[in-house]
This record gives structure tokens, sequence and C-alpha cells, in this order.
């Protein structure tokens, strides 16, 4: 191949994206060793075997077609924790060509198959953009050889489609962008509020306007000059990972901001990163000419992300295949005003007259005088959807009454997702779903002790015994 084949100066850059995307795996497969069992194992509350007796391969490609069980899919997580683990720490890194490509395929394999048979759990765009980045990664090469062009471009085209298309979505989605004061209502309705959301809620409207206009300079300008030339590419990186950066700090997004700002170093040069470079040797023709097809074929795929951007009605975080590449992203096209948690409570006493009491959840807000806590990279999965059924109930019409009954039941597997289960002993007579309206506490508010202040506004669910809920 021609010198232009070759970009020895971005030997670094792979290096910090490579052992990056392995933590984000890493961080991946932990959740689903923690959470995916009793969330969609056998007795989960969306199980897989109901799930792949409706769906067939060509709809959700995934290993467990050919067999599930939760022993099996412990096999299939730990495999890729391990793998991963191994990624990061730099061993993969001193294999032969052919060897790394091997592990970080059996990675993109290993967490497709959980991903296409995840559901409702899986279903949000950070998992499309781990999974594209990581097919990338296959490609990239170990430390010993040269880095291949034309995959750092692919990554720096997957960064672009990331920021424009959230800054598209954004510009034509809610008004509230366009006359900025999102901000003024984000940090308190975000989905999952961080230590700091409070502080950034409470900045004047003047630095929440000045907020939102470095977003849209980032999302809508920025990405052009990543395909600048050099230092104009350092320097698109580098605001790029400022922004994502602050935003980590003002709330909890489970990694997609590390993955952004994992694609962020793929456009820095040696000029940014100065550290010194290990003579490197040109890979196998063969892997030159895999390397081209796979551009080739990413560029083809393209065309359904660049139309869905450039045309009238676009969508966000949408896979146009399968295999979840070439993926259209974009979040928060609309902005809700007012927040709503869904408070679960349960009582021993029959018949629902006293004795309520709260379950906690990790993440997501409950008890007004507990700090929000720093989750992120890290995905709470039963705390998002919460959020979301908190917004429209119809969202936990698949899984909700599930959960009722495994707090019902004490169900331990499905009870070690929550923070706190106020009936160790003996599972509650009844239980309900309420709803809340939840506002920052002002600084008054705060000195008393409270980082919410909440109102209730309906029942949910009314007080349910086992018996009145409906067979899972």
């Amino acid at each position: 191949m021609g010198a232009w084949f070759w970009a020895p100066e971005y030997w670094q850059a792979r290096a910090v994206v490579s052992h990056l995307l392995a933590a984000v795996y890493l961080l991946g497969f932990a959740s689903a060793v923690h959470q995916f069992r009793p969330l969609a194992g056998e007795h989960g509350l969306t199980p897989v075997p109901r799930f792949l007796s409706a769906v067939g391969f060509r709809r959700a490609p995934s290993l467990f077609h050919l067999h599930y069980s939760d022993r099996f899919f412990g096999v299939v997580a730990w495999t890729g924790t391990v793998l991963s683990g191994a990624a990061l720490v730099g061993l993969v890194g001193l294999l032969p060509v052919w060897a790394w490509m091997l592990v970080w395929a059996v990675l993109w394999a290993l967490y497709l198959s959980i991903v296409n048979v995840g559901q409702i759990w899986y279903g949000f765009g950070w998992e499309s953009l781990l999974l594209e980045a990581g097919f990338l990664a296959i490609f990239l090469g170990p430390a010993h050889t040269t880095p291949p062009a034309p995959i750092m471009w692919l990554l720096c085209w997957l960064l672009f489609r990331v920021e424009f298309g959230a800054g598209l979505i954004k510009m034509r989605g809610d008004p509230c962008w366009r006359d900025l004061t999102a901000l003024h209502y984000h940090h308190e309705t975000q989905p999952m509020p961080g230590p700091l959301s409070r502080r950034f809620h409470h900045l004047s409207p003047r630095l929440h306007k000045v907020e939102v206009v470095a977003n849209h300079a980032s999302q809508l300008i920025v990405p052009f000059a990543l395909f600048a030339p050099q230092p104009g590419a350092d320097v698109a990186a580098v605001l790029i990972v400022i922004t994502q950066g602050w935003l980590m700090l003002s709330g909890n997004f489970a990694w997609l901001n590390l993955v952004t700002i994992t694609l962020a170093f793929a456009a820095m040069d040696g000029g940014l990163l100065r550290w010194p470079a290990p003579p490197t040797t040109d890979s196998p023709l063969w892997h030159q000419i895999v390397v081209l097809a796979v551009t080739a074929g990413m560029l083809a795929l393209s065309y359904q992300p660049v139309r869905n951007m450039i045309g009238p009605h676009q969508v966000m975080n949408r896979s146009f295949n399968k295999l979840h590449l070439a993926n259209t992203y974009g979040a928060f096209g609309s902005v809700t005003r007012t927040r709503y948690e869904v408070v679960l409570e349960g009582t021993s006493d029959r018949t629902g007259e006293s004795g309520w009491q709260e379950y906690e959840f990790p993440g997501k807000p409950g008890d007004p005088r507990r700090r929000p806590r720093q989750f992120a990279p890290y995905h709470l999965r039963l705390d998002w959807l919460m959020w979301f059924v908190a917004i429209s109930p119809g969202y936990g019409r698949s899984w909700l009454p599930g959960l009722l009954r495994a707090m019902l039941r004490n169900d331990r597997h499905a009870l070690k997702l929550l923070r706190h289960n106020p009936f160790p002993d003996e599972p509650p007579a009844l239980v309900r779903a309420r709803l809340f309206r939840y506002r920052f506490a002002n600084r008054q508010e705060r000195r008393e002790g409270a980082w919410w202040v909440r109102t209730p506004v309906s029942e949910l669910v009314p007080a349910v015994s086992l018996d009145e809920l409906t067979p899972a």
C-alpha cells in the first residue's frame, strides 16, 4: 500500500482508543454479569427464552439462538469480562495481527449477542455506539504494527456522526434549544442526576445560555474540524473532550461520554500526545486488503445515517442493520420541564391503611435527603427505565408487573438491583407505585438537609397483593 494507507503519527492515539474501548467493554460485560439475569434471564422481568421463541436469528443475531440458559449466559459474560480486561492491561496488544483481530472480534460478537436479546434493557444509543466502535477496533492492529489510516478516519467519521447528529436533533426538536433555555430545566429533569447536578441547575440563567451556545458550537461546528489538517483536528478533539467532560460532571449518562471521548483521541496525532513511539512494522497484505474492504463497506452503510441526518424527519439512536454498524445517534431532542419520579412502596398491613415503606434505588432519586451519586460510566439499567415510566407509564408495561411480583415474593435476584429492601425478612402483603413531582432544593432547604423537595401527584399502581397480580 502507498504511504497514504499508514498513519504512524497516530500510534499513541490508537493506544489510547484501544485501551479506553477495552475499559468500556469491561464496564458493559461487568454490568451484564450483575444485572442481566434478574432483568432478562430465565426468570427475569423480560425472559430471554420467551423473546427467542418469538424472534428469529435474522431479526436478532445472537449466540443465544443456539442455546440459552443463565449458566451459559454467565460463561459468555465472564468470557467478555476476562478478554476485555486482558485488552485493557495491554496483553492483547502483544499478539500477532490475526490473534488481535480474533480477540476483538470475539468481544464484539459476545456483546452483540447480549444486546440483541437484551430487549428494552439494551435499547440505549450507547450500546450501538460501543458495538460500532468495537467493530472498528478489530482492524486497528496491535501495538507493534503501524496504525492503518482508513480505520482512524472511520473512527473520526463515527465521532462526527455522534456529535453532529446530536446537534441537529436539538436544533430541529424542542424550541428550548433554539431560544437557549434548555438548561434551565435539563440538569434537574435529566434521567439520573449526579452529585453536582444541583449546582449546575442553580447556575444563573445567563450561564445556562452560555452552556447551550457552547453545546451548539461543539456539536454543529467543531466536528467538521476533525477532518482538518493538524493542528486543527487536535483542537477540535480537545474541545470535544472538554465538552464531554463537562457533561460527565453534570449528570450520569452511562458510558456515552466516555466512548465519545475515546473517539476524540482518534483525531489526535503525535504532536499532541507526546509519548515515545516504539518501532512499528506494516501489517500483512491480507490485513491491508481487509481494512480497505471494511472501509468501503462502512462508507456504503453510511448512506442511511447521512440520509437521516440531512432529511427533514431525523430520528435519534437508530440502527439500520442488526449488526449495529453505521448507526444514527442523537440525544435530548426534547427536554422535559418537570421532573416526575415513580416511588415503589410496600406494607405488611393487609388493609393497606398504614405501614407503607419505600424501596430505594441505587441511582435514581428517591429519599429527598439522599444526595445523588455518581455512577457513570457504569450503567444502572433499571434506574434508567424507571425514569421513562415516570414520563409515560406505557414504558413499564412489559416489566413493571414483574418487578412488583418480585417485591411481593422478596425475590433476592431482582431485589439485588435495588439499594434498599425495607422487608428483608418477610415479603410485604401489598405493594404500590406512586408518582411524585421532584425539584432540587433551594439554598435554605439544602441547609435543612434536603437535596430534593417532592410533592405527591397520583397513584400510578394502586395497592396490590400477589394474588391480584396476573401471573407471569
